[in-house]
Order: C-alpha cells, then sequence, then structure tokens
C-alpha cells in the first residue's frame, strides 16, 4: 500500500480506501436471508487491512457501522482510520445530532471516530450545516468523540460542485468527500486547487461506479451525450469509446475500470480513492490498479479533451444489486 497525508489531519492514510456503502455495502447490499452471517463482510474488511487499507468509510445511512465495528475489535484501535456520517438536512437538529454521533461510536464500538462528516450536503442546506450542525461537530471533537470535521457532496443533484467550493474556504472543514471522474472531472479546476490551498484533505468516490463497470453502460451514455451534442458522434459510434486507454504493453491501462481508477489515483490534490465491494478478488483487482502508475501523459490529456468540459457524467446513485 502507499500512504498519504490527509491535508492537515496529518493522518497517514492509505491511497486505497473502503467505501463501505454504495450498490455492495462489503456484501451486505441487496436482499439477504434473514438472520444471515456477516462473516463474509468481516472477512472482507479483514483482507482490506491485510493488504494495506487502513482507511474505512461507512454511514449511519449504509446500515454498515455495526460490522466495520466487529471487523476492527480485534486489531489495534490506531492502525485504522474511521470515517463515518450523519445526514444534514433541514430536519436534523443539532440535538438530533449528537445523538446520532453516540450511536455511531456505540455500534462502531470504539471512543471516537477519525472523521465525521456531514452527509450529502445540497447547496440550500449548507448554512443550517455550517452554523447550526458544525458546533455540533465542534463539541464532539472538544470531547473527544471526533478528531476531525468533515463535509461530503451529493454529486449526483450538485454537478458544478457549488457546496464544496463555498466550504472550502470557510476554514472549518478538514476533510470532503468529492465526486470525480474520467467524464466528470470539474474538481480539477477549481474544487481540488482550494483543497490544496487551504490543506483540506480529499477522499474521491465515483471513480467508477456503474459508469465503467456494468457492461453496456458506457455505449449507452455516450449515446445519450451524442444526441445532446456534448461528446462527439465517433464516440457513440464506436463500440469501444474508450479503448484507446487500454494499451498495457506500453504503460497504457489493462481495462477501463483500471484506468479509471489509476486517473482518479494522480489527480494533483486527490487523497484515497473509495472503492466498494463485496467480493474479495474484487477488492483485490481495485486496489492493485490504484497503486499502478499514473496513466501516460498523453492518454490523460486526450481524456481532458474529449470530456473536460462535461458535468454529472457517472454520478449514478446506489441501486438494487
Amino acid at each position: 500500500m502507499d500512504y498519504t497525508t490527509l491535508g492537515r489531519t496529518g493522518l497517514k492514510a492509505g491511497v486505497a480506501g473502503l467505501g463501505c456503502g454504495g450498490n455492495s455495502k462489503i456484501g451486505l447490499g441487496g436482499s439477504r436471508d434473514a438472520g444471515q452471517s456477516n462473516a463474509g463482510s468481516i472477512a472482507l474488511i479483514h483482507r482490506a487491512l491485510d493488504l494495506g487499507v487502513n482507511f474505512l468509510d461507512t454511514a449511519r445511512a449504509y446500515g454498515t457501522e455495526q460490522v466495520v465495528g466487529e471487523a476492527i475489535k480485534t486489531v489495534p484501535r490506531g492502525s485504522v482510520i474511521l470515517s463515518s456520517k450523519h445526514q444534514a438536512g433541514p430536519e436534523v437538529t443539532a440535538s438530533a445530532l449528537a445523538a446520532e454521533i453516540d450511536a455511531s461510536l456505540r455500534d462502531l464500538q470504539t471512543d471516537y471516530v477519525d472523521i465525521f462528516h456531514l452527509h450529502g450536503v445540497r447547496p440550500e442546506q449548507y448554512d443550517h450545516a455550517l452554523n447550526d450542525l458544525a458546533p455540533v461537530l465542534l463539541q464532539a471533537r472538544d470531547a473527544g468523540k471526533i478528531r476531525f470535521l468533515g463535509i461530503t457532496e451529493t454529486s449526483p443533484n450538485d454537478h458544478g460542485q457549488t457546496m464544496l467550493n463555498r466550504a472550502a474556504g470557510d476554514g472549518c472543514w478538514d476533510v470532503m468527500m468529492l465526486g470525480f471522474n474520467m467524464m466528470h472531472q470539474v474538481a480539477r479546476t477549481e474544487l481540488l486547487p482550494q483543497t490544496m490551498e487551504h490543506g483540506i484533505g480529499t477522499l474521491i468516490m465515483f471513480a467508477v461506479r456503474n459508469l465503467f463497470s456494468v457492461p453496456g453502460r458506457l455505449q449507452e451514455t455516450m449515446r445519450e451525450l451524442a444526441a445532446d451534442g456534448r461528446v462527439a458522434d465517433r464516440l457513440a459510434e464506436n463500440e469501444y469509446p474508450l479503448g484507446f486507454l487500454v494499451h498495457p504493453e506500453d504503460g497504457g491501462a489493462a481495462s477501463v475500470i483500471d484506468a479509471a481508477y489509476r486517473y482518479a489515483r494522480h489527480e494533483p490534490g486527490a487523497d484515497v480513492v473509495l472503492f466498494g465491494t463485496g467480493r474479495v478478488a474484487h477488492l483485490e483487482a481495485n486496489i492493485a490498479s490504484i497503486l499502478k502508475p499514473p496513466l501516460p501523459a498523453a492518454d490523460t490529456a486526450r481524456l481532458a479533451e474529449l470530456f473536460g468540459h462535461l458535468q454529472g457524467v457517472g454520478l449514478d446513485l446506489p441501486g438494487p444489486v
């Protein structure tokens, strides 16, 4: 594993972070029989830890805090960076958030969470998040319940990253979670330069998701984009529209998914690339891609030329497994 300093937190985080939400929910996604064992999910987390992953991201809304807590109780607490979250809508009061932080600590079986985020904050919710809820996080930090404050965007509902661009200059947030991928490069021009300037750690989500992993989805998306005049028709007509990235014999990607992880990992200002999975083989493959060298400069430049103007592509919300 390669490690990086997560902004001004000083935390040494592995560049590949295990996301415990999304479609897979570390193997808990989809329908399961009542009483089905969590052993497979715990084993998956242990395998990630064996491979050097030390960043685990969960949330109250994911329903995976208890399993994460079970998985990490056998390892030294200081060897794992725990990230959890809670929504920040107008219905969330200061007292409710304080209670949810305590609930997270109970379910995670720990005395503290390293980073606690306000989760999926829409632009119109930011004033409430900053003025009403951030003071609760500061109180929890002072009480030793959390170490650092984080905030995450709702990428599918804020394509231009309005909320995070505003939040980056407020001095309140130590860590930000943002959407970024080969066809949604918005953060390159405004947000990531700000996070680097202010020492804000970054967690990258949506690096792959369904756009690059579901067979046929990329081609379907290209056809829709071409019909709207957002990409060239030749991309819609190509059975392998990102095939130019795949040339492993001279440093190119082994696959489009491999390219997607390498692209996100090596973007200046990107610290930890989050990925989700319920399968050990998938876990190992994702980590291997994230640890590979950058894509060839010519490939990165071509991605910027073809897709640098796009917003909101590949930001699908989790759906049924």
